[in-house]
């Protein structure tokens, strides 16, 4: 495999740094692209398509490569890989539900390879206001492709705005739904982790009402009321619209155990005010076990990398994906910053990622979790 990342604030941009690869004598058969809803995405493909290359695509909430970081923008990750070793998968749940987009992605890589792995994208939320269940994708990746199936990868954005996201291929693109690429695990290692940070504050708390994604009350107490008192808020819910998701909730979510012991995010997306109740980003059943959170410290950047040096003493890489939480970006300031260009100096190999609205990917003790608030990265070599 030989990878090659490049970077634009525009179609033509792109065009000159594409050029120049190819000149270089690169033959990418698969573009992996992060791009602006704000970019156009379509125009960007063409030119993709037109060297003939396989394209795997997100819209984000910022962009990076090695070396830069910005928002509004293109980053791309070309690849020249065998396409005998992998296949693009694409999935819309417009028509049916992310379950069955789940079971049919699995179904396909199934018959793909005997053995394979996963870069997945989940759209985050569209044009209808609707957020995309991530759990419900890892359950039924797992469910069709084995306990042991292991997958990385994030929910696209759309610059915070909270007005549709989009995944995408060279033909097909959709603001609800699943894009995929398949590799074969015989010609294709992948090794990587999704680190979190966030710790919890106080005494654990239970949800005593709830009914799908909406929590009513914890500790038989109004959840409304209690967010907002704990984020010190003192804005009224029933006549004054708070911005969750946008100011607040991204920094501060919730931190569930799970039974092996490890921590996972859950977000409050919003308030819904008819129901009066917290809207979040994963349902949490009545009698979930939770704690409220304070933001990371500093040194999670520190933790973050340590974990990748310890990875890398026993692998090497030739590409390299990030995929970390948009709320990353407020809670570490310029950090997040070191954080994705330390990862690229830890694997010294070209780097491509974006900041998303979940995250996909194993944590530390190996469970294959849908994630708030981590940083999930991966790094891939040809056999």
């Amino acid at each position: 495999m030989k990878a090659k990342s490049i970077k634009g604030n525009s179609v033509e941009e792109i065009k000159t740094a594409l050029s120049k690869i190819l000149a270089e004598g690169l033959k990418p058969t698969l573009a992996i692209v992060f791009i602006s809803v704000r970019q156009d995405r379509k125009a960007v493909i063409e030119v993709l398509r037109n060297q003939d290359m396989d394209v795997f695509g997100a819209t984000s909430c910022g962009e990076f490569i090695d070396g830069h970081q910005s928002e509004g923008s293109i980053a791309i990750l070309l690849l020249d890989i065998s396409r005998e070793n992998y296949a693009v998968l694409f999935e819309d749940a417009a028509d049916s539900t992310i379950w069955e987009a789940g079971r049919r992605l699995s179904q396909a890589a199934n018959q793909k390879f005997k053995n394979h792995s996963f870069i997945l994208c989940s759209t985050g939320v569209n044009t209808k206001g609707e957020y995309l269940d991530g759990e419900t994708v890892v359950q039924a990746i797992k469910t069709h492709s084995g306990d042991n199936i292991v997958f990385f990868g994030g929910q696209a954005g759309d610059d915070m705005t909270l007005a549709g996201t989009y995944v995408f291929t060279n033909e097909k693109e959709t603001d609800y739904g699943l894009v995929a690429i398949v590799l074969d695990t015989d010609k294709v290692a992948m090794h990587g982790l999704a680190n979190t940070g966030w710790k919890p504050m106080g005494i654990s708390r239970t949800i005593t009402k709830s009914k799908g994604n909406l929590v009513y009350t914890i500790d038989n107490k109004p959840a409304v009321e209690m967010y907002l008192k704990y984020l010190g808020s003192k804005d009224n819910p029933f006549d004054t619209s708070v911005g969750l998701m946008t100011d607040l909730s991204l920094q501060y979510p919730f931190i569930v155990e799970r039974k092996s012991g490890e921590m996972v995010l859950r977000t409050p997306l919003s308030i819904n005010k008819q129901e009066m109740a917290l809207h979040m980003n994963i349902a949490m059943p009545e009698g979930t076990k939770f704690w409220f959170t304070m933001p990371p410290d500093f040194d999670i950047v520190d933790e973050v990398l340590g974990n990748a040096v310890k990875v890398k003493k026993d692998y090497q890489a030739e590409a390299l994906l990030v995929f970390s939480c948009a709320g990353r970006i407020n809670v570490l300031g310029p950090l997040v910053n070191s954080e994705n260009e330390g990862l690229h100096n830890v694997w010294n190999t070209p780097m491509a990622g974006f900041f998303t609205y979940g995250e996909f990917g194993i944590d530390s003790k190996d469970n294959m979790e849908f994630h708030s608030g981590a940083c999930s990265w991966v790094a891939l070599k040809e056999k």
